[in-house]
């Protein structure tokens, strides 16, 4: 990092290259998100996951898939950090390369729910009258609908690879970021500045773009941090029950293939798993946290 230049400015610079004006919601964003020690700390924590996800072989000291009969249900020890499983598997290699279906699922699960949500809300909020109606009908619709048990009949019927599973949770994960963005967006097209910039003759893209959507899209983000936990959640779900990825490794799975096992003393089977799964997703519920307080430092403390 060039001296004299803070990761604030980075941010603010990076919006400008992406044609959108750095509001005063953004400024000091960075330090007043390290303020909040937790969200910090997951923050980095996230990262970690990130590079072991990429590089899962550097981290993994076994081959997460070979089978040593020998070797089955022996404790935590030194060489194996969290024991072996019914087949002789090292259980940390696995949960080590779990991450990557963990976070794959979460992050593009969420980019899809994010660009739709935020195109729906951004054109329902800012054209209002029956376009408005008409888009937030089908957002109601969508609401009323038991994702998950959609989500368990769109599997069965069209596959439990990993890229289903990532697509169908993203397009049935929008609805919140739609009606986040909507009332952002009524709200500032009703602003002063917004006006301005229309008595000055700008267009609807340069008032959407360069004027409200920026305003609108701290709360989105904030929003997309939980339905990244949520999505983490619903994979692990599914994986449990058998409609996973056969074909990954994933810590749903993992939780299954205990399943019997920890009555009779292996427990490491299952607590394993299941910490990696809590740690994750309460670490991005920490960074949602620590978003909302850095974007709205007034609501600090109430």
């Amino acid at each position: 990092m060039p001296d004299g230049v803070t990761v604030g400015e980075i941010f603010e610079e990076g919006f400008m290259e992406l044609g959108l004006e750095p509001t005063a919601k953004y400024a000091g964003f960075w330090e007043r998100f390290k303020q909040h020690k937790s969200a910090y700390a997951s923050l980095w924590f996230v990262m970690l996951l990130t590079v072991i996800a990429i590089i899962p072989g550097y981290f993994a000291p076994q081959d997460p898939t070979e089978i040593k009969i020998s070797e089955r249900f022996l404790p935590p020890s030194s060489e194996h950090v969290m024991g072996t499983d019914n087949l002789g598997r090292d259980v940390f290699s696995r949960v080590i390369y779990g991450v990557q279906v963990s976070l794959m699922v979460g992050f593009i699960a969420v980019v899809i729910s994010f660009a739709i949500g935020v195109t729906v809300g951004a054109i329902s909020g800012y054209y209002g009258g029956k376009l408005d109606k008409f888009l937030m009908a089908i957002t109601d619709v969508f609401l009323v609908i038991p994702g998950f048990f959609l989500i368990l009949l769109i599997i069965a019927i069209y596959g439990s690879s990993i890229y289903n599973v990532m697509i169908v949770i993203g397009l049935l994960a929008w609805m919140s970021t739609a009606r986040i963005v909507r009332a952002e967006f009524l709200t500032l097209r009703e602003m002063e500045f917004v006006e301005a910039a229309r008595s000055l003759g700008a267009g609807d893209y340069r008032i959407v773009f360069k004027h409200i959507l920026p305003n609108a899209l701290a709360p989105a983000i904030i929003n997309s941090s939980l339905l990244v936990a949520s999505a983490i959640l619903i994979e692990a779900g599914l994986s449990f029950l058998g409609l996973g990825d056969v074909n990954r490794i994933t810590w749903g799975q993992m939780l299954a293939y205990s399943q019997g096992f920890q009555l009779a003393g292996y427990w490491w089977m299952t607590v394993f798993p299941g910490l990696a799964i809590f740690g994750t997703v309460l670490a991005f519920n920490l960074i949602g946290d620590g978003l909302n307080d850095a974007f709205n430092p007034k609501l600090r403390g109430r």
